[in-house]
């Protein structure tokens, strides 16, 4: 059986977003799959029965080097492309096949202030273009998340959520991709269900603020791991999040994801992946600083951080909350 390494050494959605290549490559080519990704994100992938063996590193690559000589890969697909996964294929002296980054339309984007030099083109398509040589086809199956259910503190979890509601991820990897306080207390007004509120520890002073406001909301910043937090967002009616991990997990799950962008553009690619019917994108067009960068910033350049304060969240008052 042909033995074949997948590199992505961070973070949680773009891990996440590889999980159809894995899936389509371990069914059509009946291969033995390997993943390579930094120890802090094994979780992410731990539970997937798609993948034989998961390499994790700390630092470095090389502390990986040596198991993987051993393992005589075949293959790498390199969905990382960086220095670090071209420096790891040369170590490993194995046939590799990628994908086009867009790297320079990302910087026009930015520099242009401008959607027009992004594709029309998910990043997870342009991966199955990156591997086409391969006989390996899209299965339009989407996105997979995975979690051992065995591990989670699910009686805690259950009899703090209401049997129907609405998730918020309040959370983000840069303060510009985060939803703001007011616009969240916005958010609280309208929907008419019940509230959970997820987020890291970072979070957990945010959550306090508006739990504190909204005493029937469910605050679960800081006190549950990825994998609850994944839980939760299984069993929602809807999932309101920035462009996060968890939005990619909602994705996974097949919700109802309202979306909301501020300084990056859903045009970079990398918005829910094959997105039910009734999906929301909410986003300040035709704003002159926006995309103001490829991934974000920890505070906003113009200070006034009008791509996320100018989204009118009105537009969310009649949707289908929940199902009959």
């Amino acid at each position: 059986m042909q033995k074949i390494l997948i590199i992505r050494f961070s973070s949680i959605g773009d891990i996440i977003l590889t999980t159809p290549i894995i899936r389509a490559i371990k069914e059509q080519l009946n291969a033995e799959i390997h993943f390579v990704t930094k120890k802090a994100f094994q979780d992410i992938i731990a539970a997937n029965p798609n993948i034989s063996k998961i390499h994790v590193f700390n630092e470095s690559i090389a502390e990986v080097i040596g198991e993987l000589k051993k393992e005589k890969i075949d293959l790498i697909v390199d969905l990382h492309k960086n220095l670090r996964s071209y420096r790891l294929i040369r170590a490993l002296n194995t046939k590799s096949v990628s994908f086009n980054k867009l790297n320079i339309n990302k910087f026009l984007s930015v520099l242009l202030k401008s959607k027009q030099p992004m594709p029309k083109k998910h990043i997870v398509d342009r991966y199955f273009e990156g591997i086409k040589e391969l006989g390996v086809v899209k299965d339009n199956k989407g996105l997979e998340y995975f979690m051992d259910e065995s591990k989670l503190k699910l009686y805690e979890i259950k009899s703090q959520i209401p049997s129907k509601y609405v998730s918020i991820v309040l959370g983000g990897s840069y303060y510009t991709k985060q939803i703001p306080l007011n616009k969240v207390l916005e958010i609280c007004e309208i929907v008419p269900l019940p509230i959970v509120l997820l987020g890291s520890a970072k979070e957990a002073d945010l959550g306090k603020k508006i739990s504190s406001l909204f005493p029937s909301i469910s605050d679960f910043c800081g006190k549950l791991t990825f994998n609850e937090s994944a839980y939760v967002i299984k069993h929602s009616e809807w999932v309101i999040t920035s462009d996060t991990g968890l939005m990619h997990v909602a994705a996974a799950f097949h919700k109802k994801i309202i979306s909301v962008w501020g300084n990056t553009i859903p045009e970079f690619g990398m918005e829910p992946y094959m997105p039910h019917k009734e999906n929301v994108i909410l986003e300040v067009n035709e704003l002159s600083c926006r995309p103001c960068s490829k991934l974000g910033h920890h505070q906003c350049p113009k200070k006034h951080f009008n791509c996320m304060n100018k989204i009118d969240f009105s537009k969310i008052v009649n949707l289908n909350w929940q199902h009959a």
